[in-house]
């Protein structure tokens, strides 16, 4: 029987909740990796929609199937693991919500400012490489009997981008700014108010060793630090608090400083939070 196979990107929010699941739960060199390069779009190529219909990280395909989603393919290596991993909650679904994304937490802006700030960046960067991926595969022979995938797409990143690059109107840039403030707030308000009631005293959800909700938790926190400015998990206190004004609840201060502290987190963000 061949190897699973993890499809990745070290930049990925998602990707690296996958990269957690395996560093933690499986022996090293038992998965094989393979890199979808998001800032070349490089996940719009139709023989990788073939694989993946949604073109998303992470992609796992094992035992003669494709898990194609986040939640699933973190099942499955909790299954191919063989361990007692505490299951997932509620909390899952809550976090992949769309007003809690922590993609669109990093495409966001929400001020003139930050906007000029961002299309010099990486988030300009890769909303030009997305959008030049998403024409260029789409006029492909394979590309044109794809259109439900690839038009709603060029659309919404071609509005985005456009906003990027000061090509929409005042009025376009005002609700985007305004979407992009209601974004930031409620995550803010996730944090302080809902996450804490999720979290024990001391440890992972899980207890003494990541459980289902902890893998995928520690990724979307290393993210949304990364978007307050963290750089690393040394950090990420420090980010939080100075965008928020405020210190976070203990319980989800001593939650991120459990997963930045753990080995596995270190290996996984060895270049950094993202």
């Amino acid at each position: 029987m061949s190897k699973p196979t993890l499809y990745t990107f070290a930049a990925s929010v998602w990707a690296a909740a996958a990269e957690l699941a395996v560093a933690e739960l499986l022996p090293a060199g038992i998965v094989d990796v393979k890199v979808v390069n998001l800032l070349e779009g490089e996940n719009f190529d139709p023989k990788f929609i073939k694989l993946n219909p949604n073109g998303t990280l992470p992609t796992l395909e094992a035992d003669g199937k494709t898990y194609t989603s986040t939640k699933d393919v973190i099942q499955h290596i909790i299954k191919l693991s063989g361990k007692d991993v505490k299951a997932g909650s509620s909390l899952i679904d809550r976090i992949h919500e769309h007003n809690l994304d922590p993609n669109f937490a990093l495409l966001l802006s929400r001020s003139e400012d930050e906007r000029r700030a961002k299309a010099d960046g990486i988030v300009g960067a890769f909303l030009a490489g997305r959008q030049g991926a998403l024409e260029k595969f789409s006029k492909t022979p394979e590309g044109t009997g794809l259109k439900d995938f690839y038009e709603p797409r060029l659309k919404g990143n071609g509005d985005l981008h456009a906003i990027y690059q000061n090509k929409a109107s005042e009025e376009e840039k005002k609700k985007f700014f305004a979407h992009s403030n209601e974004h930031y707030d409620a995550i803010a308000a996730f944090i302080h108010d809902e996450l804490p009631k999720h979290l024990p005293e001391s440890g992972f959800i899980g207890g003494s060793t990541p459980g289902e909700d902890d893998l995928h938790l520690g990724a979307w926190l290393a993210r949304i630090a990364t978007t307050n400015g963290a750089t690393s998990g040394d950090n990420g206190l420090a980010a939080f608090e100075k965008a928020y004004g405020k210190s976070l609840p203990p319980k989800v201060a001593t939650y991120w400083n459990t997963w930045s502290s753990h080995s596995v987190f270190k290996k996984v963000y060895a270049e950094g939070t993202h």
